[in-house]
């Protein structure tokens, strides 16, 4: 069964009981404290985004201090949270980021950007219970051939390593359907209902329905001319 995380804001807020039951993701970057207590009081769980590619784009830099300090009242079972990783930077940037994170790793899950190294995947997955794909460099788009290509690579990576971490993919709730994703988040509802004239509950109930494939069986043939 695959997790989807809707991520809020939602507006109006009032809009927010819709969604009363299921899993919401909260950004660092664009976190309301109302929609947060609410989130608290009726959600199944949370998934806490340290917002940092919000902020880069916005050309700040993640206050990882005050993330932690923002996190650590409410990081409970059964939430979790991303770990601060550095938007552009290579391994061993990554490495000093993943280091900082001050909580028991149950709660966490450290960024793979599918532009690193499999070996750095493979890394992460032998010291991490969870892992977080974020798309980016050749792979930005998400569900483009060569995205397709390098999400193959990754898994094929981890089952010939015998590692088979709880996987959740950044922004790809609509490829929900099509790889083993333990769990996904997207702003889709937030952003698109009221053009839908839906209710968010009720287009939540769509994409919740869709699962992902127990095991990888995809072939590489597939994607071999992208």
């Amino acid at each position: 069964m695959t997790i989807h995380y809707h991520g809020l804001p939602l507006t109006p807020e009032i809009m927010l009981l819709d969604l009363a039951g299921r899993h919401v993701c909260i950004s660092f970057a664009t976190k309301r404290d109302a929609q947060v207590q609410t989130s608290l009081r009726l959600m199944q769980s949370i998934m806490f985004d340290n917002g940092a590619f919000t902020i880069h784009q916005q050309g700040g830099e993640l206050d990882v201090a005050a993330y932690y300090d923002w996190l650590k009242p409410m990081l409970r079972h059964p939430h979790w949270a991303v770990v601060p990783d550095h938007i552009g930077g290579d391994e061993n940037a990554q490495r000093v980021m993943v280091e900082t994170w001050p909580f028991p790793k149950a709660f966490g899950a450290p960024v793979w950007h599918l532009g690193l190294s499999l070996d750095y995947l493979i890394e992460l997955a032998s010291e991490w219970p969870r892992i977080c794909f974020g798309s980016s460099e050749d792979y930005w788009k998400v569900g483009s051939p060569s995205w397709r290509g390098r999400m193959h690579d990754a898994f094929a990576a981890l089952e010939a390593a015998g590692q088979y971490p709880h996987i959740h993919g950044l922004r790809m709730m609509n490829e929900a359907g099509k790889w083993p994703l333990a769990s996904v988040d997207s702003v889709n509802v937030s952003r698109n209902y009221k053009d839908r004239e839906d209710m968010p509950g009720r287009m939540a109930d769509r994409l919740d329905r869709v699962n992902a494939p127990l095991n990888f069986q995809i072939e590489r043939r597939l994607f071999d001319a992208a």
